[in-house]
């Protein structure tokens, strides 16, 4: 029976009758939960209007083999499920008047808000300005200190400079008498040994000058005696010839 009731519906299509006209003055919306807002009432239930004619429906299911009780039933059903159709659009959607309210409850908590912040900003901006001044005088302070302390540090090192310019200027003098010192006696020590060496260069000339006339009278004497020996060889020899001829 519920399949006849099906293929009437379709068929007759609730005779013309539609749901959209329902949905023109409704927009979609999210909801938020991050202000104060003020709830606005829907329609109730009782006050809503179908978009049917139930009593032309029963007359329309009683004509297509249903009896009342039955037809009374299948149009409690039907406008049960409109009513849960309904109530879902409802709670997804929102009326122009509510959004037009709920819009200005948020532009009345902006302007708390800007107010806020305005108020917010001053109070900081004394706060950072009372800071800055504390800082500004801190950084006086600090750059005072700096200064006195760069001064002494300065004074302490030109006097440590002047201090080891003397140390160093009286060191080079020390060390260039030391050097003066040690070129005198270089100097001294250096005439003393081309005397010793010039004094030994003449006695070795010497030395060779009377080693060279030695030879040279070894060598008249060597060259006397090797004429004797052979003038004598001769006459020793002339006279074995002499003997033996």
């Amino acid at each position: 029976m519920l399949v006849n009731c099906g293929s009437v519906c379709e068929r007759d299509q609730f005779r013309g009758t539609t749901v959209e006209p329902a949905l023109e003055e409704f927009f979609t919306t999210t909801t938020k939960e991050g202000y104060d807002r003020r709830p606005v009432d829907i329609t109730p239930l009782e006050q809503r209007k179908l978009t049917f004619d139930t009593h032309a429906l029963v007359q329309d299911l009683e004509t297509h083999g249903f009896d009342k009780s039955q037809a009374e039933t299948i149009v409690s059903a039907l406008t049960t499920l409109s009513n849960v159709s309904l109530d879902t659009i409802y709670k997804e959607m929102v009326t122009q008047a509510q959004q037009e309210i709920t819009v200005q409850q948020l532009m009345a908590h902006l302007d708390s808000i800007r107010k806020d912040m305005v108020i917010l900003e001053k109070s900081e901006f004394a706060n950072l300005r009372a800071e800055n001044e504390k800082m500004k005088i801190e950084l006086d302070q600090i750059k005072q200190q700096l200064m006195h302390e760069t001064s002494r540090i300065r004074a302490d090192n030109k006097l440590d400079i002047n201090l080891e310019r003397s140390r160093v200027t009286d060191m080079f003098t020390d060390q260039e008498k030391q050097l003066m010192e040690t070129t005198t006696e270089f100097t001294k020590k250096d005439t003393q040994t081309k005397s010793i060496i010039s004094e030994t260069s003449n006695k070795i000339d010497a030395e060779i000058a009377s080693l060279k006339t030695l030879m040279e009278s070894n060598k008249l004497e060597t060259i006397r005696y090797l004429a004797a020996s052979v003038f004598t060889c001769l006459a020793i020899a002339l006279g074995f010839y002499r003997f033996w001829k």
